[in-house]
Order: structure tokens, then sequence, then C-alpha cells
């Protein structure tokens, strides 16, 4: 009896091994490995930030309103190179308008209208790019380039008399009196900071303040023996443009 005990030992425990071998292939058969037919199924995606801006901008000083149109071009992260075509009006400070007995307005003793077109490169630098959200990136900037002053005639030369008899010159409309005009040369340059606002993702719109100065030595007359030698001052600009 104990030899029969004996001879089955080997037995169940050749028995218990299988066992336990088989729980263990189960086990592992539960894992289901996925590979996809197309290799190209799962693809990596470079991401390409846009580094072309195109827009225009709203001017706002003490002469009054002006528009301009920029280009510009992302080299980095933080730096921008960004070109500028505005155009804006020129006023004296002695400039007081009036109107006269029939409701036209007239400046007195004006000479000359101006226009202030000033092509500009300039560099933008961002400022606190890892410490603040990219939906407020504020800026600094600095710019220089080729200025012209469009000089158009105010006044018509030809004399006219008015109901009471006294002479007196004929106001030219601003744009009739563009084609008896002729411009003038200068370099001009501006210092300012500014900030853009929203996601960098389809458009961009900003706010900036700049001051631009466009020094003419020899002068232009504007008032009647008056001449203004230095052209600018301070702008607030609000920028729209789109990205591509």
């Amino acid at each position: 009896m104990n030899k029969y005990r004996i001879s089955l030992f080997p037995f169940f425990t050749l028995l218990l091994f299988t066992y336990i071998s088989a729980q263990t292939r189960t086990a592992n058969d539960t894992t289901i490995v996925f590979t996809p037919s197309n290799p190209n199924l799962i693809q990596e995606q470079n991401y390409n930030p846009t580094v072309h801006i195109w827009g225009f901008d709203l001017l706002l000083s003490n002469n009054g309103f002006g528009l301009g149109a920029f280009y510009k071009h992302d080299v980095n992260d933080e730096l921008s190179i960004v070109i500028n075509l505005a155009i804006s009006d020129v006023k004296d400070d002695a400039e007081v308008e009036q109107y006269d007995y029939y409701g036209q307005s007239y400046i007195p003793n004006k000479k000359n209208r101006l226009l202030l077109i000033p092509l500009i490169i300039s560099a933008q630098y961002r400022l606190f790019k890892d410490d603040i959200v990219d939906n407020l990136r504020p800026y600094i900037t600095a710019g220089i380039g080729p200025t012209m002053i469009y000089v158009s005639p105010y006044l018509s030369d030809r004399i006219s008399y008015d109901f009471f008899g006294y002479p007196y010159r004929e106001k030219i409309d601003f744009f009739t009196s563009l084609k008896y005009g002729s411009p003038r040369y200068t370099v001009g340059g501006f210092i300012g900071a500014g900030v853009y606002f929203g996601m960098n993702q389809g458009t961009v719109s900003g706010l900036s303040v700049k001051y631009f100065l466009a020094p003419f030595p020899s002068g232009i007359e504007v008032m009647e023996g008056g001449y203004m030698k230095s052209f600018g001052g301070l702008f607030i600009m609000l920028t729209f443009g789109g990205l591509f």
C-alpha cells in the first residue's frame, strides 16, 4: 500500500505542475496587442507656427485721424520685423477753424495743407514671454525710414469778392488741392510700446502708443509766414490683422 502511494506521488506532482502552467498561459493569452494594418495610420505632426501677419492700423493724434497698413514677420518667439505705411494729416498749433456768414468753414491765414506719409521698418521685441499667457502679448518697438510730406495749397490764387465787395481767395477743397501739390522728403522714426490681444490664431488685434518724429530743417510753410520744422507727435494706434 505504501509502495502504491509512493508511485502515485510523482503523477500528482506532474499533474499539479501542468495545471499551474496552463493557468499561466491562459492569463498571458488575455493580452491583446493591436498592430494597425496601415503603418502610416499614426503619424507625428509637426507644429509650424504662423510667422506672417498683415493688416491695417487706425491712427489717432492731436492732428486727427489717420490710416495705415503693415506687414509683420516673426523672426522667433520674441523678435519681429514690421513694415508700416501710414498717412495722416498735419496741422499747425496756430490753426483755428472759423465759419463765414455762408456757413462755410475756413482757417484764417492758412496757406498749405500737409499730409505725412512715412514708410517705416521697425523691430518689435516681445516682453515677459514666459510670464504672461499668450492672449496678452506686450512689446516694445522702434523704427526708422523715409518719410514723405505732401504739400498742397489751401487757397486758390484767384481773387474773388464777397457780397460787400471785399477781396478774398477761395478755399480749395481737399481732393482738388492734391492735384496742385508736391512732395517733400525726409527721414522719420518712432519709439513706442503696445500689446496684442487674443490667441495667436487666425486674427490679431492690438493697441499701441508711439512717438513719431520727422525733422525738416528748412521748414515748410503751413500758416502765412509760419514754418514747421518737425512733424509727428504722439500717436495712439489700433491694429487689426490676419495671419497666413
